[in-house]
């Protein structure tokens, strides 16, 4: 299959570890080097780094293609600007070759976390399985719910399923509160949107077309030869910037899900990160220069200098060069409102 790695996003959640110039996905989270090297050697065993393409922003392409080494600098694609994932994947599909374009394509963010790579590589290989057959013009994959998280998107199925099986999906939630997601962890029929699609080419720019017919067009103006730099980053800047989710799947009446159980976390903030550390015996997780005293189930992450603690519980701590984090674990999601207050002031040299 080809695989499309997405190396576009800006991170704010991980705040004042992520900036502009280095976003989450260039950086080393877990050990073993950046999230989005991590990501292209877990699926060059599906297609080979001669089949893997990387869409990122035209500000990222050289710090990615570093990161990169072993794939050829001209599928790394640099967006004009950024405009949410439904203009990025259908652009990066298009520009492909014909003859890849008419392949099953594997599209996957490159900041997520995967504890089992066979297992996700079975996974993947089923669905993708199952639209070679024609079962589904698309497939995506669902993860069983390890606790009720209100920050992912959920696929609700027909009934409960087992890994690596592919059922249809009758429809999508996005981040639900804590009472409904608690349902959903109960009933088994609900999994988490990974965020992963499987599809060829072909059909996707035809289900564009169908669903999205703007973006579609917009998408086509981009494909002529004779456009200069100029031109290119006005038509991309006038596309529709909407997420795939939302401007497409949850439009589609063929649409299935392959369950994988492979320890995935997509480490959306800080207290996700969280859970794909080992914990000390107080429930500790650290990164860096540390010390906890009398203190339980904090994390606590020091890119420079030291941070410690006494006798606080459920914290996260974050220490860079020039900026700390401190935010109660539940509510790491929140930190991208600080990114946002920092905008407001025009504190630039935080960002």
């Amino acid at each position: 299959m080809i695989g499309l790695i997405l190396a576009g996003g800006i991170g704010s959640r991980f705040w004042p570890l992520s900036r502009r110039s280095r976003p989450k996905q260039l950086l080393d989270l877990l050990g073993g080097g950046s999230l989005v090297a991590a990501t292209a050697r877990r699926v060059e065993p599906l297609c080979g780094a001669e089949r893997t393409w990387v869409c990122t922003t035209g500000d990222l392409a050289a710090a990615v293609a570093a990161e990169l080494p072993g794939l050829d600098s001209s599928r790394i694609l640099g967006e004009p600007s950024g405009r949410n994932t439904a203009p990025a994947i259908g652009w990066a599909v298009r520009t492909m070759p014909e003859a890849a374009r008419r392949e099953v394509i594997a599209v996957m963010p490159s900041d997520h976390w995967v504890a089992d790579e066979d297992a996700f590589r079975e996974a993947v290989r089923r669905g993708a399985m199952a639209v070679e057959r024609g079962d589904h013009d698309v497939v995506t994959v669902g993860i069983a719910p390890a606790w009720p998280e209100t920050g992912y998107g959920y696929l609700e199925l027909e009934a409960p399923a087992e890994p690596l099986s592919v059922s249809p999906v009758l429809r999508f939630t996005e981040k639900p509160d804590a009472e409904k997601a608690a349902r959903f962890v109960a009933g088994g029929r609900h999994f988490w949107n990974a965020g992963i699609f499987l599809f060829r080419g072909t059909v996707l720019l035809d289900l564009y077309r169908e669903h999205l017919p703007e973006l579609a067009a917009g998408i086509e103006r981009l494909a002529a030869d004779d456009l200069g730099a100029a031109r290119r980053r006005e038509i991309y800047a006038g596309l529709e910037s909407v997420s795939i989710d939302y401007g497409l799947m949850e439009r589609l009446d063929s649409i299935g899900c392959v369950v994988a159980d492979c320890g995935w976390n997509d480490i959306g903030s800080w207290g996700l990160l969280a859970e794909a550390l080992p914990a000390d015996g107080d429930g500790n997780r650290t990164v860096g220069d540390t010390l906890a005293v009398d203190a339980r189930d904090n994390l606590l992450f020091a890119d420079e200098g030291a941070v410690a603690v006494i006798g606080v519980e459920g914290l996260a701590v974050v220490r860079t060069g020039d900026s700390v984090l401190v935010v109660p674990r539940e509510r790491a999601q929140d930190v991208r409102e600080v990114v946002e207050r920092l905008v407001a002031r025009g504190r630039l040299d935080l960002l």
